[in-house]
């Protein structure tokens, strides 16, 4: 018995290491593509400034110093063994880091936030509850609205900057790989050629990507291991044939020599340094399709070794012809009889880097419109096997055009490198500070940590920053007017949503009126079953009211329907419902809301519609059962205790599980008053419990409990009859304005931004794939 478990423990380790190494395998295509690729323009943008080359080969030292220490202390020590571990459930990137912010600390701005969010199993608490160590800083942040806009506007910066080096990126990437032909062709021919294979190269890369990264993907790694062999081994035979005695340079002392010699022009020689690390937020962004072990492993096993090499063989060959400074390019140092293979190997990775900053930056654009930051775009999902992979058709062309311009605009590696530079080390540094208040709120540790965290790192990535804002002249403008106009699209956007929120919640009508117009509601009942969409989670919306104004009549099965994004990747589909009642049951009325994370794929209205009648159906059972009758009773007089009205009964989560192999309804109750003072009681599943039954002999509560069965079953076949008749789904029609008194900014945003914005982006029946026969639009006139 005792080997029979040892064998078998043997095995399931074989199988975790088996599983770790081919995802590390995986990772290189999809991770490290932009990191890899670096070398081929790295020193290029570094030498382009004044750098005067001496005998002593101390500035080429110093750059190789300046390469290996920057690649130790940021990709290595910073996110392989720091901010990897901030992760939200697995998952990385700027969002995650304030999804666990938000968590932590009541900051975020997401209008309908929930005591019931809270319980899902995805939204727990990487720590206990903090001590003193950073109650001080929760507390302010909380008390101060003006930190949750600020920290918002960070969030805003970083992402915006992500979507500028998804711009770049691909223009710098291919273009320096292309520009290898000049070593094969005459520079006549050189001349008329690059630009024109480069725009090919570009369009073909954005018109395939369609496809999705699934279908193109099975060669990514490949192409990635042999780009990384091959720069390695190059650079081990340029260490070996020209200068061995380069690994001296590895010392911090030649950092030092290389500022003192050049001054002014080796600081700002430093934003050609910094390009070395690009692509390494990918490690973070990208997390949630791998795991922290695999991405450690590629990096620390394969990718490093192989870039300090690659970096070092350059400098060993530059440091014994110093001729070829002032036509410095990375083909230089590769032999001439592997040239034409390594130029074929080094645009399929540069299309290779390319693809996964711009699947980023997708992913990154879909997390920032499920949180309500950014105008509704067209989402298609390339995999049905693979999460998250993900195509947005207005983004791709728009990101090509703007690529190609750039790539021509520019014609010059030097400003490409110069906008690049500035946009990765505004992430990184964004990502820094983020990070530093997880240290302090998520992982409870003393301040003095989070401190020494920020200024190591930070000092770090404000030198490179520095050096790269002094290029603003020289292309480094372009990513700040694309950060500058992204982020003020995206407040807006998110202002302007907060904004109708808080209208209506203001002027949504009391569950009151709706009772006082009696069991058929004062209007007529129609069959079917009527969807009113709505962002509130309790009461009556305002265009409910108007409707049934305007046209007394209505649908037998009446479900306001409110679908809300959770700080949070994911919602497990067995937490996703909140299902209650409104009003009592002869109304036939009903609270329904779906929670979504910010990677989670929103459902097609064809099956989202079966699952909401059978998510109303098992709240019916659950409702209806003579245990949840008695508890919910309980809760109504305590609500009566406390002042609250018991009209809407507690919401409950309905999902559906299996048990042994048998599908089982797990219902849990919570109150629908959203303050954050109230108890989430957690009721268990009254599938799941032993039942002990007693024998009653009162013949009254027999009757009562048959009396139950018969109006369980009555509003059942009501359900099922209602759905047959058909689905209508009613939606606002909304027209912002801002109100009478309101300052020019103000009115500037609201009345020509975000309605212009609104007109131009898809509708909210397109992007809840409503058909247009089962619509029904109610317009509103918000007032803000």
């Amino acid at each position: 018995m005792y080997l029979d478990s040892e064998k078998s423990w043997s095995n399931s380790k074989k199988d975790y290491w088996k599983t770790i190494l081919l995802l590390a395998y995986q990772s290189l295509g999809v991770v490290y593509g932009d990191l890899s690729i670096s070398p081929l323009y790295v020193y290029r943008n570094t030498f382009a400034e004044d750098i005067h080359h001496s005998k002593t080969n101390d500035e080429i030292f110093g750059v190789l110093s300046f390469i290996f220490w920057t690649l130790t202390l940021i990709p290595l020590f910073k996110y392989v063994f720091v901010v990897l571990r901030a992760d939200d459930n697995g998952e990385g990137g700027t969002f995650a880091l304030y999804s666990l912010i938000c968590r932590h600390a009541k900051v975020s701005l997401l209008p309908n936030r929930q005591v019931a969010d809270e319980a899902l199993s995805t939204y727990k608490l990487e720590h206990p509850p903090e001590k003193s160590n950073s109650s001080r800083l929760k507390l302010l942040l909380e008390k101060h609205k003006s930190l949750h806009t600020g920290l918002l506007i960070l969030v805003l910066l970083g992402t915006c900057m992500v979507i500028g080096d998804g711009l770049l990126t691909p223009a710098i990437s291919v273009f320096t790989a292309v520009s290898g032909l000049e070593y094969t062709m005459s520079k006549e021919h050189h001349q008329y050629a690059v630009m024109p294979i480069t725009c090919f190269v570009l369009v073909c890369l954005f018109a395939l990507q369609h496809y999705g990264t699934h279908r193109i993907g099975f060669i990514f790694a490949p192409v990635v291991l042999t780009w990384l062999l091959c720069i390695s081994s190059i650079g081990l035979y340029n260490i070996l044939y020209w200068n061995p005695y380069v690994c001296e340079a590895l010392s911090p002392y030649y950092m030092f020599i290389f500022l003192k010699k050049t001054r002014k022009s080796g600081w700002m020689s430093l934003g050609g340094i910094v390009l070395c690390i690009t692509g390494s937020e990918a490690m973070f962004a990208d997390l949630g399709h791998f795991s922290y072990t695999a991405i450690q492993i590629a990096f620390t096993c394969l990718v490093y070794p192989a870039l300090i090499l690659a970096y070092m063989g350059q400098t060993a060959y530059l440091s014994k012809h110093p001729h070829a400074i002032n036509q410095i390019n990375f083909y230089v140092s590769i032999p001439e009889i592997v040239r034409w293979p390594v130029l074929t190997v080094a645009i399929l990775a540069s299309v290779v880097g390319s693809q996964s900053i711009i699947s980023g930056t997708f992913s990154i654009i879909n997390q920032s419109q499920s949180l309500g930051c950014f105008p509704r775009v067209k989402i298609v999902h390339t995999s049905d096997k693979i999460h998250g992979q993900i195509y947005i058709p207005e983004i791709n062309w728009i990101l090509m055009i703007l690529c190609i311009a750039v790539t021509i605009g520019f014609r010059d590696i030097k400003h490409m490198g110069n906008a690049s530079g500035l946009a990765v080390m505004a992430v990184m540094l964004v990502t820094t500070c983020l990070t530093s208040l997880v240290i302090i709120l998520c992982w409870n540790k003393r301040p003095i940590v989070a401190l020494c965290f920020l200024l190591f790192f930070g000092s770090i990535e404000l030198l490179y920053l520095s050096a790269s804002l002094i290029k603003f002249l020289e292309g480094a403008w372009l990513p700040i007017l694309l950060a500058l106009v992204l982020t003020t699209i995206m407040f807006i956007w998110h202002y302007a949503t907060i904004k109708k929120y808080e209208y209506d919640l203001q002027n949504k009508v009391s569950l009151e009126w709706l009772l006082a117009l009696g069991p058929s509601l004062g209007i007529t009942r129609v069959p079917g079953i009527g969807v009113v969409f709505t962002d509130l989670t309790s009461g009556i919306p305002a265009n409910f009211s108007r409707f049934v104004t305007n046209l007394p009549a209505f649908h037998e099965v009446l479900v306001f329907m409110c679908v809300k994004s959770i700080p949070v990747p994911y919602v497990p589909l067995a937490e996703r419902y909140l299902v209650s009642r409104v009003g009592p049951a002869s109304h036939r009325s009903y609270r329904c809301i779906v929670r979504y994370g910010y990677r989670d794929v929103h459902q097609d209205v064809n099956s989202f519609e079966s699952e909401l009648v059978d998510k109303l159906a098992g709240f019916i059972r659950y409702d209806w059962c003579p245990r949840h009758d008695t508890i919910r009773q309980g809760n109504g007089d305590d609500m009566l205790q406390s002042g609250r009205s018991p009209i809407e009964s507690r919401l409950a989560v309905i999902g559906t599980v299996a048990v042994s192999g048998v599908p089982a309804s797990v219902s849990v109750g919570f109150s629908t008053v959203e303050s954050v003072t109230d108890v989430v009681n957690m009721e268990p599943a009254g599938g799941f419990e032993k039942r002990v039954r007693f024998a009653i002999d009162n013949a009254s509560e027999s009757d009562e409990q048959s009396e139950k069965e018969v109006q369980l079953q009555e509003e059942l076949q009501e359900l099922l009859a209602a759905q047959q008749s058909g689905t209508a789904f009613i939606l606002g029609n909304s027209h912002v304005k801002a109100k009478q008194g309101s300052s020019v900014l103000k009115r500037l945003a609201i009345n020509f931004g975000y309605n212009f914005l609104r007109r131009n982006c898809r509708r909210p029946d397109v992007a809840l794939e409503v058909p247009p026969v089962s619509l029904l639009e109610v317009g509103i006139v918000y007032v803000v």
